[in-house]
Parts: C-alpha cells; structure tokens; sequence
C-alpha cells in the first residue's frame, strides 16, 4: 500500500485508524507525533511531505469543542480552515489525496428527510461554520480530495457520548437525555474502515460523502440502548432541547443519505445497533 500520513493521530478517530490499521495489516502508515503534526505550522508540513512523500494525507485534527467554540472563534477557525487550507495546499503541491473529515453540523439540521451531499449547508454554530470553511478550502486548493461528513462519533478510545453515558449510568440513580434532536452514530472504527477501503480501492471518484452508520435514532434512544447492552440501571428522562440549553445550538435533524458512499466504493455500513454492540464487548 501507498505511504500514508495521519495528522491528529492522538485524538478519537486517529486512534480508531490506529488499530484498524493493525486489524487489516496496513504498515506503511506514519502516525505522526504532535510536535510534527500542525497543520498549522505550514514549514512543518513541508517538511513532513518532503521526508515522506505520502500517497495520502489523512487529517484527523480539528477543533471539536462546539460550545467552547463560541467563545473561541479565533482558534476554531484557524485550526478547522486555515489548518485544513494548509494541508490542502501541501497536498496539492505533493500531489497526495487528501482524506478530510468534516461533520454533519454543516447543515442546519431544520428539514426532515435525510441529508444528501449536494443539499444546501447553513451552520448554526461556529464550530458547524469553521468546519463548512475548511471544507470549502480544501476543495479550492486541492481537486484530489474526499471530504468525509460524519455524525455523533464514538469509541473505546478517547471521551464520548457512550463512555460519558456508561459512566454516569454508574454514577447516578437518574439522568435526563434530550431526545428531539434526531440523527445517527457512528462508530470511529467502523469510519475507520471506510478510510482504509477509499486508500485499498485507489478510489479516484474524488469529493464530498456522508459516513454514518445505517439507522435514525435520538439522543435518549442511543442512551438507551448503551443502558440496556450494559445492564446499566439508571433512570432515563426523555427531555427536549430548550429544557438543556447549551452555548451552541445543534441541528435538530442530521440524518445522513449514505447512497453515495456506498454505491461508489461498495461499501457494506452496518446499523448503529450492531456496531454499539461491537464496541461495547470492546469497552
């Protein structure tokens, strides 16, 4: 396989990559360490490109604090469009592809049918903003790019919604779960997997796709379901949205189509369900 670059290596999905990496026997991945691995040092990234000449460049680094981000335009901004502006460039120069991870808060999340590539993005936070502007550099300095939108990540690695749930299922006798926001999970490993088939295919059917797992769920129904494969007893109190009220607004309706991903790489996704299932005999 191709030499292949991962900016963001420590975080959630960097260490999914990590170990799917071992699982398909992938060896000519570099992980790169921090100190040589920000996008937004731009004489770093030549010369990380110029020691290894990557195929590939997967970038996993990104501003992911949506609320903090409110306050922390300055910040989310250079690190989700001037980062990814960076790397895009660099990739263009090397003639790498660039596998991009973006999200689904691009879309203001006010419909209710599922969300298809070309439908119209309107971030309603600045975290969903930067990410749209990072989308929108890398496919202006770069035309070899996959821009992978994703949803309601989580994993045995790193903070997320399934560990913070299992972890205050254990705590508390009760807890109150919004469940009018509706969208689908998506296991990093399974995100992951998708990766590593676009770079095995030698995909050149290059730009935007949705990944998420296959199914529609809310917030109080996904924990539910974490309390129910964990024997978790906890109380479970359906809530709306205003009763939570947080810095950033969310879409309300983020359900991905995922047609495209699956018909141009032959790709099987499998149900959220039966990947939470898989992840939690891992936790």
């Amino acid at each position: 396989m191709s030499k292949i670059v991962v900016f963001g290596a420590s975080g959630q999905l960097g260490q999914c990559l990590q170990h799917v990496a071992k699982e398909r026997n992938v060896t000519d991945v570099v992980f790169l360490p921090e100190e040589q691995a920000d996008i937004l040092d731009a004489a770093k990234l030549q010369a990380v490109f110029a020691q290894y000449r990557p195929a590939y460049c997967i970038n996993c680094a990104a501003y992911t604090a949506v609320d903090r981000a409110e306050d922390d335009v300055d910040l989310a901004r250079k690190i989700n469009r001037d980062g990814a502006e960076n790397l895009s460039r660099v990739c263009d120069e090397f003639e790498t592809t660039l596998i991009h991870i973006s999200t689904d808060f691009v879309f203001a999340g006010t419909g209710n049918q599922p969300l298809i590539e070309t439908d119209e993005t309107e971030p309603i936070s600045v975290y969903g903003l930067t990410k749209l502007e990072g989308e929108q550099v890398v496919a202006e300095h770069t035309s070899r790019y996959f821009i992978l939108r994703t949803s309601w990540l989580y994993s045995e690695f790193a903070n997320n919604f399934v560990k913070t749930m299992l972890k205050l299922g254990r705590e508390r006798d009760e807890l109150r779960i919004i469940w009018d926001q509706i969208g689908t999970p998506t296991y990093a490993i399974d995100l992951a997997g998708c990766i590593f088939t676009i770079i095995e295919r030698q995909s050149q059917q290059y730009g935007v796709y949705h990944y998420s797992n296959e199914g529609v769920t809310s917030w109080y129904d996904f924990a539910k379901a974490i309390f129910e494969l964990s024997n978790t007893s906890v109380n479970a109190v359906p809530i709306r949205t205003a009763e939570y009220p947080t810095k950033a607004t969310r879409p309300a309706f983020s359900v991905m189509d995922k047609t495209k991903v699956k018909t141009n790489l032959q790709l099987a996704i499998p149900h959220w369900r039966d990947s939470l299932k898989e992840c939690m005999s891992r936790i």
